[in-house]
């Protein structure tokens, strides 16, 4: 999350859902994947590069995966409140598949992900990671997608939201992402200006960062372009607010010592795109516009 859902439905009729280790019972390749459980989908495995798979990883037949499932249509919770599901989840699943390995997808607040990554809770972080040069110096990071941030407003912009000049507006976005960062910006230019500070609400689920702007306790939010813009088409009373900007990878989240393993996750990837899998799970979600060509490890 540049970072970014709603967990089933909520008062104002949003029907938006979100973002250790076991052995495994169930081969790879099939099932979606529960909170808490283990599941993957993709293309079959492929044999050479299951042989590259650390010790660990083999040993445990899964990948314990990180994520915060409130950032629809990138992770989010299904209509049963457990399963994990989404296009980061699809692709993952489908990276997983390559190396033959099932997934456990442990929900999280976003900004304890990576610290659970570098203590070795999670195997690896899957949740809308923009790959920045902070993020660089405390993991790995394998590029799989591109995103910018979106700004959306309730149809019609009746509260004349101006992006370049939002002084003394309410608005929304998730803790401990990009966008959170960027609105913190945005203020202190305006009270540097002399200006009335931006009310920035804060919230830690993108779900009610998005309950916020459509209930109108807020007269904007700033998202992931994918997020904002599915909270636009699942909603149908907010809209897209200006262009996309500040456009970046987003990465998956790997230790720092595992370089390895991150070089062995690109590699999956090219195996995805190539059977077509990573494609199938982008077009199933409408999000193929941030397709990438080429992934690396923290490009």
């Amino acid at each position: 999350m540049s970072i970014v859902a709603i967990s089933g439905a909520v008062a104002l009729g949003l029907t938006l859902s979100a973002c250790g280790s076991d052995s495994l019972s169930t081969s790879p390749g099939a099932g979606n994947t529960s909170a808490g459980s283990t599941g993957s989908t993709g293309g079959g495995v492929d044999q050479a590069l299951a042989a590259k798979v650390p010790a660990k990883l083999k040993s445990a037949g899964k990948i314990v995966v990180g994520t915060d499932p409130t950032y629809a249509p990138n992770e989010m919770l299904a209509s049963d409140g457990k399963t994990v599901e989404g296009f980061e989840v699809d692709v993952f699943n489908a990276v997983a598949a390559k190396l033959g390995l099932k997934t456990e997808y442990s929900p999280a607040d976003f900004g304890t992900i990576i610290l659970g990554v570098t203590s070795g809770k999670y195997d690896v972080g899957v949740s809308s990671f923009t790959i920045n040069p902070d993020r660089k110096k405390q993991v790995n990071m394998v590029s799989y997608y591109k995103a910018g941030t979106q700004w959306v407003v309730a149809k019609g912009n009746p509260e004349k939201v101006n992006i370049d000049d939002a002084c003394g507006k309410s608005i929304g976005a998730q803790k401990d992402t990009t966008q959170s960062e960027d609105l913190a910006a945005r203020s202190k230019k305006c009270t540097d200006a002399g200006k009335q500070a931006i009310t920035q609400v804060i919230q830690k689920g993108q779900d009610q960062v998005t309950a916020d702007v459509a209930s109108g306790k807020t007269v904007a939010m700033l998202a992931d372009s994918p997020v904002g813009l599915y909270a636009v088409k699942q909603t149908g009373t907010l809209e897209a607010l200006g262009d996309i900007y500040d456009s970046a990878p987003y990465g998956f989240v790997v230790p720092k010592d595992q370089t390895d393993f991150a070089n062995l996750l690109v590699d999956a990837l090219k195996a995805a795109k190539a059977d077509g899998s990573y494609q199938a799970a982008l077009k199933k979600y409408s999000v193929e516009a941030g397709a990438i060509d080429s992934f690396a490890v923290n490009p």
